[in-house]
């Protein structure tokens, strides 16, 4: 399994905001934008591995995570926003376009970044995070709407906040220790660095804002079309997600033309640290054959 050694850390100012990343390898340009509740060491087993594959990896505490700056108020975590920010990112690593790669929310800013910035985007990397088309469709039915229950609950002020951080985060250290299919995916130490950094002074809200941004903008833009990504796509899925049923992989091709697929029967919603062997295997070769 690849781990990082000594990450270089470093930060950049993007879209007014100061981003805290960590870079690794030289060569074309990799985007890896994580999610809830994590940081930039969501993509441990996945950053040393592609840049020893000749790649040039940069992976961000996305706005509000960690230690990047933390903008109050929902309105900073509106798509537009959080999708500049990866185009100000990709700009300021001196790159024109780069492959981008999402799991989780990482993944729905993945997905806009060719509808709102076309120009800056080689290729699309998507593990276990819904197209904005098939979630419109599948937020429509029960089984799904059951699934997404805690989005509804991340609406309400104050009372999130509170009952996440009972005990110290104890029932998102439940989480990571119970959910992956593989056993220990998170160590003990993986689970103190996920409670430590979302414990960074509004870092927790900052993340729900993220719930509540989408949340409040959904309905108008559900009445829009929904454009077709060009670029090379590879969608990497857990089959054993608890949040996300696999319904969302269906009817891709109508927005995503260039897509390929593949399924992970054994692995769940973390499947960077569930399966990283096979995550790593799929993306380079993606990346190597496109």
């Amino acid at each position: 399994m690849t781990t990082i050694a000594e990450p270089i850390h470093r930060e950049a100012v993007v879209n007014g905001v100061r981003l805290h990343y960590v870079e690794a390898g030289d060569g074309p340009l990799i985007v890896l934008l994580h999610g809830f509740p994590e940081f930039w060491y969501s993509w441990r087993h996945q950053i040393a591995a592609l840049a020893a594959a000749g790649f040039r990896v940069i992976a961000p505490d996305m706005r509000g995570y960690n230690l990047s700056e933390k903008p109050r108020g929902v309105h900073a975590y509106r798509l537009e926003a959080l999708t500049a920010d990866v185009a100000g990112l990709i700009r300021h690593a001196g790159a024109a376009r780069a492959t981008v790669v999402g799991h989780d929310w990482g993944g729905l800013v993945a997905w806009q970044v060719p509808i709102h910035h076309p120009n800056v985007v080689e290729r699309l990397i998507i593990l276990n995070a819904p197209h904005p088309g098939a979630a419109r469709r599948e937020m429509r039915t029960l089984a799904q709407l059951r699934k997404s229950w805690y989005i509804f609950f991340f609406q309400l002020p104050g009372l999130p906040e509170w009952l996440i951080r009972r005990r110290g985060f104890a029932g998102i250290a439940r989480t990571l220790r119970t959910e992956p299919v593989r056993r220990g995916a998170f160590t003990a130490e993986d689970v103190r660095l996920y409670q430590e950094a979302l414990a960074q002074p509004g870092a927790l809200t900052s993340a729900l804002n993220y719930y509540r941004a989408l949340f409040r903008r959904a309905w108008r833009e559900w009445s829009k079309p929904v454009p077709s990504i060009t670029v090379p796509t590879l969608v990497i899925w857990g089959e054993r997600d608890p949040y996300l049923g696999l319904p969302l992989l269906e009817g891709l091709q109508e927005w995503v033309p260039d897509l390929r697929v593949e399924r992970v029967p054994d692995a769940s919603h973390w499947i960077q640290v569930d399966a990283p062997e096979k995550v790593n295997r799929l993306m380079i070769e993606f990346l190597r054959n496109n």
